[in-house]
């Protein structure tokens, strides 16, 4: 049987087992164990010393450590309440404006984003504060789920990310390094929070009745006061921030040693707002460990399937297509781009990069892309599995935590502007580049 009817059968064994509802992980080793096995001719030692030499160094990875810290740190924040005081802080600043309670969430999920970097914390937290006052409010109830569910997403893009820590320990590039990475990502998470709520702000604009603002009755707080405010909610969050990701861009201390500070950090924040608890840490504790077991086991089972696929010649296979077809460099980007989106109405962020990194990034290297800006594409991409239906799980998330009145037909309709504004978000970093790559540069050199 020849490598292409193999990586075929591969990818459509895969795909069935994860339709049926089978564990990803666990599928992924399963088919790379038995495609490995017909393709090593059944021989189990070989087998098993391919799958032990290409994992030992993932538990050797350095980088990795910080996994676990930056987990325990969004975990300890989500638990510390810091963002239900910055909402109802713009609440009252932004309420007043046509669709300024949307405004609001989308600030304070970027902010939420920067702090945490785990898509269900945020997504689930601002459902719980914000959905019924939307609702309350008169809001669309499509347009309220699209900017929870979109803005939510946001904390898989904006550093301190958990897929830009896979990532750099995928690749093991110093271009694609944790600390290039997450400067990167900076301007284009940024961006996509700014087409939110331009989106949300035209559209109030021109449909008032889609996220009126708040009755004049309610609007009692002076300037002072709202000033008072905003600067109280944050601060906090806002230190945390800078203490990660400053000691990162300016070199004073590695990932993994600013994650340590930042779980430090969040305890401290814990501390101040008098939300520490034992059985907090013990919760959190508990959410970590579980959160990064799952994590590590997406990743041994899919090093294995790629190890497995490019053992085979898949990847050969897979190149050859896209290199040999006569295709133009951005059209076999746009097919590799294609591939990612339609992965992630199907399978989780942490499968789709662990196939595809080490399958595409050698044809990117070879169509001569920057792999950093090739990298940030597909984060980018990986924006649209969370609300791609039907799997999208920004959308359960969403709708298990937010009042019934909100139908799943509203969720979809939703989010349909919202994928669309993180595609031309896509688009507009192909077009200029320089957003993914300026801060990097000024920060590591060229």
């Amino acid at each position: 049987m020849g490598p292409e009817v193999l990586a075929m059968l591969m990818f459509v064994v895969l795909m069935v087992a994860i339709a049926l509802g089978h564990p990803l992980a666990v599928t992924l080793a399963a088919v790379a164990t038995l495609f490995g096995l017909i393709d090593n001719g059944f021989n189990v030692i070989a087998l098993i010393d391919l799958f032990t030499n290409n994992n030992w160094g993932n538990f050797l990875n350095y980088t990795l450590v910080s996994l676990p810290l930056f987990i325990f740190m969004a975990q300890v924040l989500d638990r510390a309440k810091v963002s239900e005081e910055l909402f109802e802080a713009l609440y009252i600043i932004l309420g007043g404006l046509k669709g300024g309670l949307g405004i609001a969430i989308i600030v304070v999920s970027t902010v939420f984003a920067a702090t945490t970097g785990i898509v269900g914390a945020s997504v689930v937290a601002m459902s719980l504060m914000a959905a019924p006052s939307l609702l309350k409010k008169g809001y669309a109830r499509g347009l309220s789920a699209g900017i929870i569910t979109s803005s939510g997403t946001l904390g898989i893009l904006i550093p301190p990310s958990i897929m830009l820590v896979v990532y750099a320990g995928l690749t093991g590039q110093k271009e694609t390094s944790v600390g290039n990475l997450f400067a990167a990502a900076i301007l284009p998470g940024l961006l996509l929070s700014t087409l939110y709520i331009i989106y949300v702000g035209i559209r109030c604009f021109i449909r008032p009745q889609d996220g009126p603002p708040i009755p004049k009755d309610e609007r009692t707080a002076t300037f002072g006061m709202k000033c008072m405010m905003f600067v109280k909610s944050l601060v906090p969050p806002f230190g945390l921030i800078l203490a990660v990701m400053g000691t990162i861009l300016a070199g004073i201390a590695t990932p993994t040693e600013a994650a340590a500070m930042g779980a430090f950090g969040a305890l401290l924040l814990a501390l101040f707002k008098r939300t520490f608890t034992w059985e907090m840490i013990k919760g959190a504790s508990l959410s970590t460990a579980r959160t990064t077991a799952m994590v590590m086991a997406l990743f041994v089972g899919g090093k294995v399937f790629s190890v497995v696929f490019l053992s085979m010649g898949g990847g050969d296979v897979v190149a050859d297509l896209m290199l040999g077809s006569s295709l133009s460099p951005t059209l076999v980007l746009a097919m590799m781009m294609a591939v990612v989106f339609i992965l992630g109405a199907f399978i989780d962020w942490a499968a789709i990069l662990l196939i595809t990194v080490p399958i595409f990034t050698p044809i990117a290297m070879e169509l001569g892309f920057d792999p950093l800006w090739f990298a940030m594409l597909i984060c980018i991409n990986l924006q649209t599995s969370f609300l791609t239906p039907p799997f999208g799980y920004s959308l359960f998330y969403f709708k298990g935590a937010a009042p019934p009145e909100y139908t799943i037909g509203e969720v979809y309709r939703g989010i349909i502007p919202f994928i669309c504004l993180q595609i031309v978000c896509i688009v507009v970093v192909c077009v200029w580049p320089q957003i993914i790559t300026y801060l990097p540069s000024v920060f590591f050199g060229k």
